[in-house]
């Protein structure tokens, strides 16, 4: 059993995963690798000058398997959440977690596949997005969206953030206190 899945390995998805894996919770990412993130190029993103969006996503990957996080191409088919933890169902394995963030860009099909609530979308191109409290919850026990699909705007740093706050929500609600994750310069 693991801590933490996450669904979707863009900006939304690596930041909830490098910050639940630095934090010590077991965390595995389920990515398919059909984002449009793959596609982008971005000079709007604070600290970096410029840089191409796989560029973007294999530093991501990189940070968070720096502290664990494991990740696996799989496509997730089905949520199943139970008292026991959820059950993420892809196509050819099971994975079990005690609580799940989707982190999935454009797409809610997973949401509409598991009873996770969902209503239209706000940004251009986005047609459906998951039903989420100011947290991130969704409607269906430990399972929780982040970035784009959760309604947050498509641009690649408020989607970061946003998967760092849903992140920090999930970790903060395991831990049963307020999670707070600061790095200090050395010397």
């Amino acid at each position: 059993m693991h801590d933490i899945i996450v669904i979707g390995g863009g900006p939304a998805g690596a930041s909830a995963a490098l910050l639940a894996a630095k934090a010590g919770k077991k965390t595995v990412v389920l990515d398919n690798d059909k984002g449009v993130t793959k596609r982008a190029w971005f000079e709007n993103f604070y600290g970096i000058e410029e840089i191409g969006g796989p560029e973007l996503i294999a530093i991501g990957k990189k940070q968070a398997e720096k502290f664990g996080a494991g990740f696996f191409n799989e496509t997730v088919v089905k949520i199943e959440s139970g008292e026991d933890g959820v059950t993420v169902i892809t196509e050819g394995n099971q994975y079990t977690a005690k609580e799940v963030i989707i982190a999935t860009g454009m797409l809610a099909t997973v949401a509409n596949e598991s009873g996770i609530q969902t209503k239209p979308g706000t940004e251009p191109r986005v047609k459906t997005i998951i039903d989420v409290d100011a947290e991130g919850k969704t409607n269906v026990p430990h399972v929780w969206a982040a970035g784009t699909v959760a309604g947050e705007s498509m641009h690649g740093i408020i989607t970061a953030g946003h998967g760092a706050k849903v992140a920090i929500n999930v970790i903060s609600e395991l831990n049963g206190e307020r999670y707070v994750d600061h790095d200090m310069l050395k010397g």
